[in-house]
């Protein structure tokens, strides 16, 4: 078993989220063989697994007990993917008289909740957070007390009033303004709180993930090193996974006189796209600061301006297929890191 912290971390993006789910697909399979453990689960092999509206969805299938035996992950990576390719239509289902009496987003938000709600509650059924078999960190918002919101297993598992059904964390997480209404979500001591979409503030969870394991976890004790404590970054590997990057340019002249209206949706893409490199930059420095590069590896790829990849809400079965097709070629094209890394998990 690995003396390290093992994170995981799953940025927020729609749809996209079968970018980093594929990419875990091919990382459970890499594992599998290497082990010859043919039942070798994402779950087996991390300590932390975190994630942001699609990420914080993934991230409570990845760590969903079996009914038959809550010691064990139900989901595989592979069964996590199929849930976006068999039900994204299903969770992002609108109507004609939808799309026109909110303006396709403007006026109202753009789906109704009631489709993403029946999906959720039909993978997750009554799971409560504390039931989940590791430890987690899934983002959103309270626009009420107008502050970050953190749901983790493991505070759960001590206080009541930190404790939830799984699928209204998964709700709350991918409250996507403008896509879903605020969710309003209540706790196991009868306390609601209205939320939002974690990527408005962390759509990269990365940081936020090194923060909750540096305070929260236990450091594993070695053989050349047997203390104890939280465990600092020497002790960490962490793996942190994008839903790609949408790089736009935006020439001054076309842009001097938009108004909020023309902002909108650029403004949402570079938040995310800023937000996640931001973080990137900011844990790289935590773990070249320690002389420990290796062991913080950001894989995400680059989705062509204009592409039909880059929404978010595209749940067209040929754009699902292609962004299936994307997570492979990002996994291959990081296939000796991604080899290396099992090194760690191991």
């Amino acid at each position: 078993m690995s003396s390290f912290t093992r994170i995981l971390s799953i940025d927020g993006g729609g749809i996209r989220g079968v970018i980093p789910g594929q990419i875990l697909v091919v990382l459970e399979e890499k594992i599998k063989q290497r082990t010859g453990n043919q039942n070798a689960k994402i779950a087996d092999y991390f300590d932390l697994i975190a994630g942001t509206s699609t990420g914080g969805i993934l991230t409570c299938l990845y760590l969903t007990p079996d009914p038959s035996n809550p010691t064990r992950p139900l989901f595989s990576a592979k069964n996590a993917v199929d849930i976006y390719l068999d039900r994204g239509k299903d969770i992002f289902a609108t109507t004609l008289s939808k799309r026109i009496t909110s303006g396709n987003g403007i006026f109202d938000e753009k789906f109704d909740s009631v489709n993403i709600e029946k999906v959720l509650k039909e993978y997750f059924t009554n799971t409560k957070l504390s039931q989940l078999i590791k430890p987690c960190l899934i983002t959103a918002y309270d626009i009420q007390a107008r502050r970050s919101r953190f749901f983790t297993q493991h505070d759960a598992l001590k206080n009541p009033e930190e404790n939830f059904l799984v699928r209204e964390v998964a709700r709350a997480t991918s409250a996507a303004p403008t896509f879903f209404e605020v969710a309003k979500i209540t706790s196991m001591t009868n306390k609601s709180y209205p939320l939002i979409d974690g990527g408005v503030f962390a759509n990269n969870p990365t940081l936020c993930a090194y923060a909750e394991a540096r305070t929260k976890l236990q450091r594993k004790p070695n053989l050349n090193d047997p203390s104890t404590g939280n465990p600092t970054a020497k002790d960490m590997v962490v793996l942190s996974l994008g839903t790609g990057d949408i790089k736009e340019a935006y020439e001054y002249q076309k842009v001097q006189d938009w108004g909020q209206l023309q902002w909108v949706v650029p403004l949402i893409n570079i938040i995310m796209t800023g937000v996640a490199e931001t973080v990137d930059f900011q844990v790289k420095q935590v773990f070249d600061a320690t002389q420990k590069p290796e062991q913080y590896l950001r894989i995400n790829c680059v989705i062509p301006n204009h592409s039909p990849l880059s929404l978010i809400d595209n749940v067209n079965p040929e754009n699902v297929k292609a962004l299936r097709q994307l997570g492979n070629k990002t996994a291959s094209e990081n296939s000796e890191k991604l080899d290396k890394f099992i090194d760690f998990l191991l």
